[in-house]
């Protein structure tokens, strides 16, 4: 019998959190490609010991954020515009995949959630409130991956829009995307709800590659 442990449980928590502090400003920017991380310094920011700062370090490193070098420390690698790009092409056909199972398996509770999501992102977009729009996108998704029933689909998914945050902000960002994205959700929406999971799936692959070219374009 496995006893359970206060201190251990808290240290995991802590280690968790300082993890996702680190992990949240690489992905947004805060700390550029290239940029050192300095254990003292980021244990001073955010008021802890070296151990966790060092244990989410390790992590990141694995997660391919960072990279230790050697007589140099920890360097920033963050997600590379091919990392994106990879992305996104992944998404267009996992996503399409989760529409598809979402028509098939949707509750009718979950066909409310979309649809109060889809009434406030277009709420929201009227009022160009790009801040609300971010976290409407992320719900929208959301409920077609919990739709779906596919617990490894719903982690990979959620994983990759977390990973592109920042460009997923910044073509949110853009007023004319901000209306097609809403037209687009609509008809992924609508699709679903009337159970057309071929038509569903064909949406959401053309909606992740209008994202893709649409941040490809203001790149350029």
């Amino acid at each position: 019998m496995v006893e359970y442990n206060e201190t251990d449980s808290a240290s995991s928590s802590l280690s968790r959190r300082v993890f996702s502090q680190i992990q949240n400003d690489i992905l947004n920017g805060v700390y550029e490609p290239g940029e050192s991380l300095i254990e003292t310094r980021l244990s001073e920011e955010m008021g802890v010991s070296r151990t966790p700062v060092r244990e989410a370090l390790r992590q990141l490193e694995l997660e391919g954020l960072v990279q230790s070098v050697p007589n140099k420390g920890v360097r920033v690698k963050g997600v590379s515009a091919k990392d994106i790009e990879d992305i996104y092409t992944i998404r267009m056909y996992v996503e399409g995949l989760a529409a598809r199972w979402a028509a098939e398996k949707i509750t009718t509770e979950e066909m409310e959630e979309l649809r109060e999501a889809v009434d406030l992102e277009e709420f929201y977009t009227r009022r160009s409130d790009y801040g609300h729009l971010m976290k409407l996108d992320t719900r929208f998704h959301d409920i077609i991956f919990k739709a779906s029933k596919s617990k490894p689909l719903m982690h990979t998914l959620s994983t990759f829009h977390h990973y592109v945050q920042k460009a997923r902000k910044v073509s949110l960002s853009d007023p004319g995307r901000a209306m097609e994205v809403l037209t687009e959700h609509r008809a992924i929406m609508q699709a679903i709800i009337d159970r057309d999971a071929d038509t569903a799936e064909r949406l959401t692959i053309e909606h992740v590659k209008n994202a893709s070219r649409n941040l490809i374009m203001q790149e350029e």
